[in-house]
């Protein structure tokens, strides 16, 4: 089974895929580390690596080639990334978002930085537009349409737990046999 596991910055989306990966015996892969250990092989940091990632597209590209080709010749991985569900399009079986409003996402990636919430706030509210801006210029996709999205959960209303134990009952429950259709994917990419 391939599942995607996507949302903003600071939702939980690396701690619900590997949770999830865990249970279900799949394999976790994190565009978000893939990004990180890049920027970090370059000397820089994610922020910095994604300012420059603003005024050279080949980053973002060869990230998303990268998960694109997992996603076509993988079934036994859990995919997470902001844009995994668009990547994997209808090699997906099971497409999430994650998501929770801006300020508690700015708490949480401020502890997990160790830096003030207001300044995470700041820099996750730029980095968020930033990552749309160049997601709708390179392939046209608007990632705040969730159509295209199995399920959709608010990370801020239950603990991480409660969103695997969720996303579990789901995919246990999704009999194939009975699936009337997902939506298409009908994103261009062109790396």
């Amino acid at each position: 089974m391939l599942i995607t596991v996507s949302g903003p910055p600071g939702v939980g989306k690396s701690t619900t895929a590997s949770a999830l990966a865990d249970v279900l015996g799949l394999d976790h892969v994190s565009g978000g580390d893939i990004f990180r250990e890049v920027a970090d092989e370059r000397g820089y940091s994610a922020l910095e690596f994604n300012k420059l990632a603003e005024e050279n597209d080949q980053i973002d590209k060869e990230l998303d080639r990268r998960l694109q080709e997992i996603a076509a010749e993988r079934d036994d991985v859990v995919l997470e990334s902001r844009l995994a569900g668009w990547l994997a399009a209808d090699n997906a079986d099971f497409r999430v978002w994650l998501d929770a409003p801006l300020d508690v996402r700015a708490e949480r990636i401020g502890d997990r930085e160790d830096k003030p919430t207001a300044d995470a706030r700041e820099e996750t509210a730029a980095r968020e537009g930033s990552e749309a801006d160049r997601y709708e210029m390179y392939y046209g996709i608007d990632v705040t349409d969730l159509t295209i999205y199995d399920l959709s959960i608010n990370t801020a209303r239950w603990d991480a737990d409660a969103v695997v134990d969720m996303l579990v009952t789901a995919i246990d429950e999704y009999d194939p046999d009975a699936d009337e259709g997902k939506y298409p994917v009908e994103a261009t990419f062109e790396f």
